[in-house]
């Protein structure tokens, strides 16, 4: 029989939250691992199952795009069962997608498996940024957030080390099972540490299952439009007006809805909103190029699947160093400086990239990387803190999954535009000799230009003094 929150806060003291934190924590990291540990996959995924760039790119895509919906759920789901059942409730479910994912027999079963993950992952993202904002004072936040955010993008560059590894020795069916010794180990800490259930944010509200059709169609829409639009414009321009039509609906039904899946209220602080922006396009480069990577190195540079995704290795473990450094220099440094000087760095790295010939060194390639990620290491917990802080506290919780749901949304973009920015090259450089070279040069590029939007719409995010 589970404790109840009194019960465990008398028995673990002022460490009581530090324990829920790291238990909900060691979840997310697990569900984003499955989400990035795939990529270095696709050429293999690509030969087995006969597919095109384009199509193989929805394995990614199909997860990113189930996580981003399912992350407007978590405020309604922690409301309507409370955090011990929702946590326990989506780490079963991504631990049957993995099992069930390893022993897929044709693409559809693949692609119904990643979905099912990212459903899981997609309502997991937000809680930790939730506990963060309920449970700890300002002067804790940033340290809080720091460890929250190691999670949250070491996950992504540790993962595409350990799935090259397992692809090249094991065979693609081997990185879905990853995620299974995360999920028994977080079972486990979930039936010790999480208080018996209760609803976690007030009174229970009706689902809005208005808005979330509604955002579903948008979102589809626009990602099947961008990638229909290289081989069959008329069908990709209609897809894509469906969806703005559909998002303009979203956000015109969420002005009017009593009980709203996204309060537009959020949008009339100036901080929210400009971290609302930064944080959908550097979604779209932190994704689109982690994407990108372990692609490039097999198909443009001919590594072998190991080497590859030992490629984000060492920028994994600077990531690990630099992110609690992040997490205290934004208890201190206005968020709008800290997240423009980490997005100049990774726009940096993605120039570099672009720049580097056949030639160019294994080891340099690997140095480039690093610099983006010390820049990715000092933007997370600055970008959730400046957004987050001195909204209404009945806010937060909404707060923090439109701040992931935005995350995603452009990180689902940004793989879906990066295949076909990446599909487009290929073919315009067919008759060239460095063709995969020059298609991915110029697809960095397109990073690179996206990092640098971001770092105009930091400016926006209102400095606020820490008491």
């Amino acid at each position: 029989m589970p404790l109840t929150l009194e019960e465990l806060r008398s028995r673990h003291g002022e460490r009581y939250k530090w324990l829920v934190l790291i238990t909900v924590l060691i979840g997310t990291t697990a569900s984003i691992m499955s989400s990035t540990i795939v990529n270095v996959a696709i050429p293999d995924l690509s030969r087995h199952f006969a597919l095109g760039q384009e199509r193989v790119q929805w394995v990614a895509t199909s997860f990113m795009l189930a996580m981003t919906l399912s992350m407007l759920l978590t405020p309604w789901m922690l409301q309507r069962f409370g955090l011990r059942h929702t946590y326990i409730g989506t780490i079963l479910l991504l631990l049957v997608g993995g099992v069930v994912g390893a022993m897929s027999v044709n693409y559809a079963m693949l692609l119904s498996m990643r979905v099912l993950e990212g459903l899981a992952s997609g309502i997991l993202q937000p809680i930790p940024a939730i506990i963060i904002m309920r449970s700890f004072d300002a002067r804790e936040q940033g340290k809080a957030m720091g460890i929250f955010g190691f999670g949250v993008v070491l996950a992504p560059a540790i993962a595409p080390a350990v799935g090259g590894i397992l692809v090249e020795h094991f065979g693609w069916r081997s990185i879905f099972l990853v995620v299974v010794p995360f999920c028994l180990i977080v079972l486990a800490l979930s039936r010790r540490y999480l208080a018996q259930n209760a609803p976690m944010m007030g009174s229970n509200k009706p689902l809005d299952w208005r808005g979330l059709l509604l955002m579903g169609v948008a979102t589809v829409s626009l990602l099947n439009g961008l990638v229909a639009l290289h081989s069959a414009a008329l069908q990709g321009s209609a897809l894509l007006l469906l969806g703005v039509v559909c998002l303009i609906g979203f956000v015109a039904y969420q002005r009017r809805a009593v009980e709203p899946l996204l309060s537009m209220k959020l949008f009339a602080y100036r901080q929210f909103a400009s971290g609302a922006l930064v944080a959908f396009i550097y979604g779209m480069s932190l994704f689109g190029s982690t994407y990108l990577l372990p692609v490039y190195m097999q198909s443009a540079r001919h590594y072998a699947p190991s080497t590859a995704g030992l490629i984000l290795l060492p920028a994994g473990i600077v990531l690990a160093l630099v992110i609690p450094l992040g997490g205290r220099l934004a208890d201190r440094i206005p968020a709008n400086l800290l997240v423009s000087g980490g997005l100049a760095l990774m726009a940096l790295s993605f120039v570099l990239m672009a720049l580097g010939t056949p030639t160019t060194h294994y080891l340099a390639i690997m140095a480039w990387v690093v610099i983006g990620r010390i820049g990715l290491g000092l933007v997370v917990p600055a970008l959730s803190l400046g957004a987050l802080r001195g909204i209404e506290s009945d806010l937060i919780a909404q707060g923090a999954s439109a701040m992931n749901f935005l995350r995603q949304l452009g990180g689902a973009i940004g793989v879906s535009v990066a295949g076909v920015v990446l599909q487009w090259r290929l073919a315009a450089h067919q008759a060239s000799p460095d063709s995969q070279i020059r298609a991915f040069d110029e697809t960095f590029i397109f990073v690179a230009a996206a990092c640098i939007v971001a770092m105009v719409a930091a400016w926006g995010m209102k400095p606020r003094a820490i008491k």
